[in-house]
């Protein structure tokens, strides 16, 4: 029995549940619960994540890597890489090797929990298997004929490597088409059980910011049909720590002072503030704990007009009518947010 350890799998059952036989995109927020043996850290971890269910093919990975990327981008984080493995390569070394089922296991959870070296310890009989496999977790670099002078080399060896070597070219086709940064690295495959094939993992500074991959096993598994699957999650409460809130240049939010013993004057202030917020502005309701000092406006709304609206930097004060004359005021000022 576990909590909940990731979005993945409760997505999975409610597609089995509801959806299933239909091309579905769907996001979510959520928190997850991991095992952190030492206690010093939190297990509860809060991420939102989007699944494509559906469709297998390299377009629907990379479409999932940009929309990460795009996330990214309007959280203002540059310099964020993107890191690819392919779970595929590795299932079929490990089924190559001759290993039982149980030492295919062993090695392949080693890998997912980021033991980069487990299959570099294997010492297979065939000298040119070893070499091959050194090759092959070797691997860094970027560019899809990379891989392509990789396939060549392993063809005599490894033959069953060349669909899932097929998929990440093209995969990685696709990202150089569009433009985008990757680096290739085998041997970084972390992730869960379920992956089949690609895994992507986005690192800010070192720090894992987000990742995914395909899953197409995994809605048969859960009682389905044949039906492939991709998908990744962002790690927020990481993200949050990344995130730098900026407020725009010389606006420090506008304090709505009105009389707190007179229902409709603070039904007025109320009603002002939630125009002000659904325009783009930072308003709140003054309730006596706050400095003036502390914001650029403040409005000062009475029982009767005019509704009074001080600019403190340069110390000018305006009686308006209504809040769509306060609004426009702000705009003309160039206090837009």
């Amino acid at each position: 029995m576990v909590l909940r350890p990731d979005g993945t799998i409760p997505i999975a059952r409610f597609y089995v549940d509801s959806l299933e036989e239909k091309l579905a995109k769907l996001f979510y927020v959520a928190n997850v619960f991991i095992f952190e043996a030492t206690g010093k850290k939190t297990r509860e971890r809060w991420q939102c994540g989007a699944e494509l269910i559906g469709v297998s093919s390299p377009a629907a990975d990379v479409e999932l890597m940009t929309l990460v990327g795009e996330v990214l981008k309007k959280l203002k984080l540059e310099d964020v890489e993107l890191r690819l493995s392919h779970i595929g390569l590795i299932k079929a070394l490990l089924q190559k090797l001759g290993l039982s089922g149980e030492q295919q296991t062993k090695i392949f959870d080693q890998i997912l929990d980021g033991d980069a070296e487990a299959l570099t310890r294997i010492k297979p009989v065939d000298p040119g298997l070893g070499e091959a496999l050194s090759l092959l977790f070797g691997l860094k670099g970027k560019s899809s004929g990379f891989l392509r002078n990789l396939q060549a080399l392993l063809n005599d060896y490894l033959p069953e490597l060349k669909p899932h070597i097929d998929d990440f070219i093209n995969i990685v086709d696709l990202l150089e088409a569009l433009g985008c940064n990757y680096q290739i690295d085998i041997a970084s495959g972390r992730g869960f059980e379920y992956y089949t094939g690609v895994i992507f993992q986005f690192f800010k500074d070192e720090e894992k910011v987000g990742g995914g991959g395909r899953y197409d096993a995994l809605i048969p598994l859960m009682g389905g049909g044949n039906i492939p699957a991709s998908g990744f999650a962002l790690y927020l409460d990481r993200l949050m720590n990344l995130v730098k809130l900026e407020l725009p240049a010389n606006f420090q939010g506008i304090l709505i002072r009105a009389e707190p013993n007179e229902v409709e004057v603070l039904k007025e202030g109320f009603n002002i503030a939630s125009n002000l917020r659904e325009a783009g502005y930072v308003a709140e309701l003054d309730l006596g704990r706050r400095k003036s000092t502390d914001f650029r406006w403040l409005l000062d709304v009475s029982s009767k007009p005019p509704i009074i609206l001080t600019d403190q930097v340069k110390q000018k004060r305006f009686e308006l009518k209504t809040i769509n004359e306060v609004l426009t005021l702000l705009r003309k000022m160039g206090k837009v947010p």
